[in-house]
C-alpha cells in the first residue's frame, strides 16, 4: 500500500478540521489473517464536554479515557454490546474530541473482508454473497467487522505499523450533514462525507 502515513500533528489540530481532511485518506489494519484497507468516505466528529453525543458528555470515565489523551490513536467501543466502533482521537490531549470512521470503499483485502462478512454473529446477520463490493464497509459496524477491528485495537497508536491512515494523494469531494444514528447533538452538522461515493452509509447530497 503506497501513501505517506500521517503523522500525529495531522491529529493534533481542531477536530472539524481533521474530519474534512480525513476524507479521502486511506485506512489501514495489518492482522494475522492479512492485510485490508479502504478509502474513508464518511465520518462524523463528536467533539468535548458540551455536546452531548460525544462519550466525553459525562466528563472523564475509564471508558473515555482515550478522549482525553494524545491525539493519533484508535478509541474503539463497543455500540449496544454488538459493534466495536473505530473513531480516531483529535485536537491536543485534555481536549477530548474523536472522529467516528462510518464507512469506507474497500481497496485491498476485499475476499478477506467478505469471509469476515459472511459469518452471522450476536445481533448480526450474514453479508449476501452476491452484494457490492460498496456495501463491505458501509456503516460503522459493518466497517470494523470487515477490516478485522476490534475492542484489542483501543488506543492503538495510528502513526504504528498495525492499524493506521495514510494519505496516498486522493482527492475526493467533502459534503457535510447533521450526524445520523443518535438521539441528541443532531443539529450539529458535523458529519462529512463524499457524496459520490455509493459506500457511504447515510443521506448523500451532491
Amino acid at each position: 500500500m503506497r501513501g505517506r502515513r500521517l503523522p500525529r500533528a495531522f491529529y493534533a489540530r481542531p477536530a472539524l478540521d481533521v474530519t474534512a481532511d480525513l476524507i479521502g485518506k486511506i485506512l489501514v489494519h495489518r492482522a494475522p489473517a492479512g492485510e485490508t484497507a479502504g478509502v474513508n468516505v464518511e465520518v462524523e466528529a463528536y467533539i468535548g464536554e458540551s455536546d452531548p453525543a460525544c462519550h466525553a458528555a459525562p466528563g472523564p470515565t475509564p471508558r473515555n479515557r482515550p478522549l482525553y489523551g494524545a491525539p493519533g490513536y484508535a478509541y474503539v467501543y463497543l455500540n449496544y454490546g454488538i459493534h466495536a466502533l473505530v473513531n480516531v482521537v483529535a485536537e491536543p490531549a485534555g481536549s477530548p474530541a474523536a472522529i467516528l470512521i462510518r464507512a469506507l470503499d474497500p481497496t485491498i483485502g476485499i475476499p478477506l473482508m467478505r469471509r469476515r462478512r459472511s459469518v452471522p454473529g450476536k445481533g448480526v446477520v450474514a453479508m449476501r454473497a452476491d452484494a457490492p463490493d460498496a456495501e463491505l464497509c458501509r456503516g460503522p459496524g459493518n466497517l470494523t467487522r470487515a477490516m478485522g477491528i476490534t475492542l484489542g485495537d483501543n488506543m492503538r497508536d495510528l502513526t504504528g505499523g498495525q492499524l493506521f491512515i495514510l494519505d496516498a494523494g486522493l482527492a475526493r469531494p467533502v459534503a457535510w450533514s447533521e450526524r445520523i444514528g443518535i438521539r441528541v447533538g443532531t443539529e450539529s452538522r458535523w458529519r462529512g462525507y463524499d457524496p459520490e461515493s455509493r459506500a457511504v452509509s447515510g443521506p448523500r447530497r451532491r
